[in-house]
């Protein structure tokens, strides 16, 4: 082996061994390690580079773009809570988001079925006090194992058979075929994550800090007759369990109902009383058929999907202090709603325009972003801070969300353009039609991601470019020619292990020609080679770097490097020994 190609290797171990042992973000570690081979020239810039415009990751970001539009729509949010319901403890969610991903993934690429549950699975989380740490690993595993159950699941299994076809000129493997190995697989896995998953996941990004906050207040929302809710009980409507929440009484037409049932039904025009902390408050809007009660809100100039929910502390110049809402004219003098107003932690029974401020009082307002730049500095209020995410989901897009998505998926599935070409057209589509707004859809991106594959991608093409990719896989498959099973075996771990450092579609063409030329040596078909090759440039699950799913899960999980070894490794020694016992049984040599 060369230098160069030497050089290469150190570098991607002293990546490896840095995200092991220390804090570092993985996104400054590969950057890192990138900035090494381009200084030292081991490889061309161009080279090390090439993952900036690698088609996989620009996929990844015009994807973020597509789940942007289904979250702000609050289309995915209605599978999510179809899909999981009213569960409440973890294994049960678990299992509720792993069953049908798997089948989702089978016929979908993983990759935005995974970029579309990430946002709506934090949501979820975050309501039930849930860290998510302990559901989005098992969303993406999910994702990789239904993925290698046909041959649409994933690139992987596309790019193999078109090796094969270039290979044996007419043969080619079966849309179910990959089924035979990867549905075992898949069922062993799904029982291994569901028994072990709980215990072996951390807890992180649970977001339970949020309510420590202990300032709450009080709100008044109204159900809509043209909605879903009315007929519905507290419970089924989800009104229950927000945490940090209590629905104090409902104001129907003449009568008030006090300590309100779980069972009580609600009807449309009934005025409930919330009190709580502003998290679940931001809950509320995001439930379709809820508005605050205030009619407020429809004199402002601009259009709620433009407005953000604010918190602001009223000073002792106010021109609205000592007075009330409603004849202090606040509306419009600032061209914000007053939604609640928290006071020292105590219940303000007014209506909203009949609360007398004072100083002090934290104002929950609802106004367009540019408040928060024309009132920092005022010495009407001490502060003024936005809440992220409040605005409510427009759910009059939310069919025309499902519609680009359907529209993307038909048209990878039917052949006429590639994933990299429909995610752009879907993301253009999302922002187009109005499913979200385009300084929205950048808000959503995760740039460290992107940074991530990309510089993996670039030590992924170093390793080829110096040919040390190459001299591994041989020397590695060097010990296995005494035997068939034992040359199988050989196939497995080392397409695995380049799974591990490149990516699974480079570990697969790397170890494709090198696995035909020892079946070719032995004299035995080449399928159990290539089906052995599938399974184990797909199952990549004891790093994150590997899968771009992983990567998508690895930061909004909080999840260290280590997290995914501790819970992956046993999961990858599990497919292994499945795929190297029955590939031959059923692909015999």
């Amino acid at each position: 082996m060369t230098f160069a190609g030497w050089t290469v290797i150190a570098t991607i171990l002293l990546c490896l061994t840095l995200l092991i042992t220390t804090r570092l973000s993985v996104d400054v570690v590969f950057i890192g390690g990138l900035t090494i081979l381009i200084v030292s020239q081991v490889v061309p810039a161009e080279e090390a580079l090439v993952g900036f415009s690698n088609q996989g990751m620009l996929t990844v970001a015009a994807l973020y773009v597509v789940a942007a539009g289904m979250k702000e729509t609050g289309a995915i949010h209605f599978v999510v809570n179809k899909i999981i319901g009213q569960v409440k403890s973890i294994r049960g969610a678990q299992v509720r988001i792993m069953a049908p991903v798997m089948v989702v993934s089978a016929f979908l690429n993983n990759t935005p079925v995974v970029a579309s549950f990430i946002p709506a699975l934090e949501d979820w989380g975050r309501k039930n006090q849930i860290a998510v740490s302990k559901i989005l690993i098992p969303l993406s595993y999910a994702a990789i194992l239904g993925g290698t159950c046909t041959l649409i699941g994933t690139s992987t299994n596309l790019i193999v058979n078109g090796l094969l076809i270039e290979e044996a000129s007419t043969d080619t493997i079966g849309i179910f075929e990959p089924g035979l190995i990867g549905v075992p697989a898949a069922i062993v896995g799904f029982i291994y994550l569901t028994v072990f998953a709980k215990k072996l996941l951390p807890d992180r990004g649970s977001g339970f800090d949020t309510f420590k906050d202990p300032r709450e207040y009080t709100i008044e929302m109204i159900i809509e007759d043209d909605s879903p809710l009315p007929g519905k009980t507290v419970e089924e409507a989800g009104l229950r369990h927000l945490p940090g929440l209590y629905l104090v009484e409902i104001y129907r037409q003449d009568h008030i109902i006090a300590a309100v049932d779980p069972e009580q039904k609600l009807k449309g025009g009934d005025r409930l009383i919330f009190t709580g902390v502003v998290d679940s408050i931001v809950d509320l809007q995001q439930i379709k058929g809820l508005k605050p009660a205030t009619d407020q809100i429809f004199k402002l100039n601009a259009p709620r999907r433009e407005r953000l929910m604010i918190e602001a502390v009223v000073s002792p110049s106010h021109p609205v202090n000592g007075t009330t809402i409603k004849k202090g004219r606040f509306r419009n003098i600032y061209d914000a709603v007053v939604l609640a107003v928290s006071r020292n932690g105590e219940r303000i029974k007014e209506k909203v325009g009949d609360i007398r401020l004072k100083t002090g009082d934290t104002l929950l307002l609802e106004a367009h972003p540019n408040f928060l730049e024309q009132f920092k500095n005022s010495s009407d209020y001490y502060l003024t801070s936005g809440i992220s995410d409040s605005s409510p989901p427009n759910y009059e897009k939310s069919g025309m969300a499902w519609g680009v998505l359907g529209v993307m998926v038909a048209t990878v599935a039917l052949g006429w353009l590639s994933m990299f070409q429909a995610s752009f057209l879907a993301a253009g589509l999302m922002v187009a039609t109005g499913c979200c707004r385009a300084a929205t859809a950048k808000d959503y991106i995760d740039w460290s991601v992107l940074l991530v594959i990309a510089a993996s991608l670039g030590l992924g093409s170093a390793l080829q470019y110096t040919g040390g990719a190459t001299v591994l896989a041989e020397e590695f498959l060097g010990y296995t020619e005494g035997s068939p099973y034992l040359a199988l075996a050989g196939v497995y771990l080392a397409t695995w292990l380049l799974t591990e450092m490149v990516t699974n579609n480079a570990a697969a063409v790397l170890i494709f020609p090198i696995a035909i030329s020892l079946a070719g040596s032995f004299g035995v078909s080449y399928m159990p080679f290539v089906m052995t090759i599938i399974m184990a440039a797909s199952a990549s699950f004891s790093t994150p770097i590997g899968y771009q799913t992983n990567l998508m899960v690895y930061g909004p999980g909080g999840y260290k490097f280590t997290d995914f070894t501790k819970i992956g490794l046993p999961l990858n020694l599990m497919i292994a020994a499945i795929t190297i016992f029955l590939v031959p049984q059923i692909w015999p040599f």
